[in-house]
């Protein structure tokens, strides 16, 4: 799905990820994700989801997450400028220091090449590192809104990435879809355990397979934290 290193702006992850490797990195938004759990937390914590199968994705639209990069840390400035602010290098903005209208995505962690973002014609998406339908299919259907929308905005699960890369991910999960990029794909499934852990989102057979099989080839894998609570503020709403 699209639109996820600048503030969250919904509960978030667009997490703080590096792209070299399989380290994660600290993130420069201040509701960006915190300090990482260390010492191969990332596999323990793949080991410690529940498994179950997929749910009909019956019901689901993007409107039960709320609208679209809602305001949900009230900073002034919509999820989606937060994330582009964190993620790109070389920022331009117009009418103050919300509204981005250039920047750099050096290297995009995803497919591994730089691109260059400028507002209204972008090969630039922010993608939901857990897509909206993967979580509703696995537990979110049955969650209050709020949470939802905290989800949906949650900078942890929010990363800026090459649209391409990003589209053809679809709805995916571990078990379907990996970055082309080789090496950002422990950094990749940390971040999809980590997201998971946090709302208590399960996984099928399948899935932990695939995440613990990434995971064990970088055994020190650290889990990425931090975000925004997991619960929307009152006044945003959710069909």
């Amino acid at each position: 799905m699209t639109r996820l290193r600048g503030g969250a702006v919904a509960a978030v992850v667009v997490m703080t990820v590096a792209v070299a490797g399989c380290k994660s990195e600290q993130g420069k938004g201040s509701a960006g994700p915190g300090r990482a759990q260390g010492g191969g937390a990332a596999l323990a914590a793949a080991d410690s989801l529940t498994v179950k199968g997929r749910a009909p994705k019956t019901g689901y639209s993007r409107a039960r997450f709320g609208a679209a990069w809602a305001d949900t840390d009230s900073n002034s400035c919509d999820t989606r400028d937060d994330i582009l602010k964190r993620d790109l290098k070389d920022v331009k903005f117009t009418g103050g220091t919300c509204k981005v209208t250039y920047g750099l995505l050096a290297p995009d962690p995803y497919s591994g090449k730089d691109i260059t973002y400028r507002r209204g014609r972008s090969q630039v998406d922010i993608d939901h590192v857990v897509a909206l339908s993967d979580a509703w299919q696995k537990g979110a259907e049955y969650w209050d809104p709020g949470k939802r929308i905290a989800l949906a905005n949650d900078p942890l699960n929010l990363i800026a990435v090459d649209a391409s890369a990003n589209r053809g991910k679809g709805d995916g999960d571990t078990a379907t879809w990996l970055p082309p990029n080789p090496k950002y794909r422990c950094t990749y499934v940390a971040a999809q355990v980590a997201v998971k852990k946090k709302y208590g989102l399960w996984v099928t057979a399948a899935e932990k397979a695939a995440m613990k099989k990434v995971l064990t080839g970088c055994p020190g894998q650290k889990l990425p934290a931090g975000g925004n609570p997991t619960k929307a503020p009152d006044r945003f709403r959710a069909r």
